[in-house]
């Protein structure tokens, strides 16, 4: 099914928004900043690599890169009711964020984690009861109420794999309310990628588009797609549209809004949809 998607600017706040439940057969998406997303069918609600704290500017306060939020959290974890899914693609403390892992847990007694096997035991340290992870490995499907979900590798910037040879770093395709949504966590180009994701048919990629660059590199800082090879694998894949994240949160790993815009639109010409999110809007998808 070819996606139709609309932005609805909210006039409530987030917390308030999320407080109304999607009109029957509606898929809504919520951007939280960074990677983060809320994705909201009339059945289900995930949430996709939360980072509503400032845990990661208390860890390196004084240091040159201090990690400083751009933009505060537009929804507090606590505020995160009715959640069924937890998804972390990685162990790094802007996707796993333990001030807002155990937090999304604790009020949410029946969601459960869903995270690569060789993250399991990181969310253990940050708040999440072994019972409740679902540690996937490489290729599983698994069905979670209406969804049906299945773990990709991702490079984070290289393929890297635990001592059972379950990635470090992973994407989720995730089937919903008749449509393919792929959400690839940190990730760069590998020549596998395209057809792997190609293969599953999404409708809707979410991508990051923070690129990478030698500055970075010297401060261990791993990087992603730049905004070009984001929407080029977009294109390779045949989505309908690309959803760039993973931005505007820190300084010195960021790229403008205005550059993402002006290098994403001639791929309209291509026969690809953008949409650049606030955290004030919402995408929805009707049938």
């Amino acid at each position: 099914m070819a996606a139709t998607l609309t932005v609805r600017r909210n006039v409530l706040s987030l917390r308030d928004t999320l407080t109304v439940a999607p009109a029957e057969g509606e898929v809504q998406i919520h951007w939280l900043g960074q990677s983060g997303f809320v994705i909201r069918t009339t059945r289900e609600t995930l949430v996709i690599d939360p980072y509503l704290s400032d845990s990661l500017e208390k860890e390196h306060q004084g240091e040159e890169l201090g990690h400083e939020r751009m933009m505060p959290p537009p929804v507090c974890a606590d505020d995160l009711r009715g959640v069924d899914f937890l998804f972390a693609t990685h162990d790094h403390a802007d996707h796993l964020d333990a001030e807002s892992v155990g937090v999304i847990l604790r009020n949410n007694p029946t969601c459960r984690l869903v995270c690569p096997a060789s993250t399991a035991g990181t969310a253990e340290d940050r708040g999440a009861d072994p019972a409740r992870i679902l540690a996937m490995r490489d290729f599983e499907k698994i069905t979670l109420g209406g969804l049906e979900v299945e773990m990709l590798p991702s490079a984070h910037e290289e393929i890297t794999r635990d001592e059972n040879g379950v990635t470090m770093f992973a994407g989720f395709v995730v089937g919903l309310g008749g449509r393919r949504l792929y959400h690839s966590g940190d990730c760069v180009p590998f020549p596998e990628l395209p057809a792997m994701v190609a293969e599953r048919h999404p409708n809707i990629v979410l991508l990051p588009v923070n690129g990478r660059d030698a500055f970075r590199a010297s401060h261990d800082i791993l990087g992603n797609f730049t905004v070009t090879e984001a929407a080029d694998l977009a294109l390779l894949v045949g989505a309908d549209y690309l959803v760039p994240h993973h931005f505007g949160l820190f300084d010195f790993n960021t790229v403008p809004p205005d550059q993402i815009v002006r290098e994403l639109e001639p791929y309209r010409q291509k026969g690809l949809e953008y949409i650049l999110l606030d955290v004030t809007d919402t995408i929805v998808a009707t049938p």
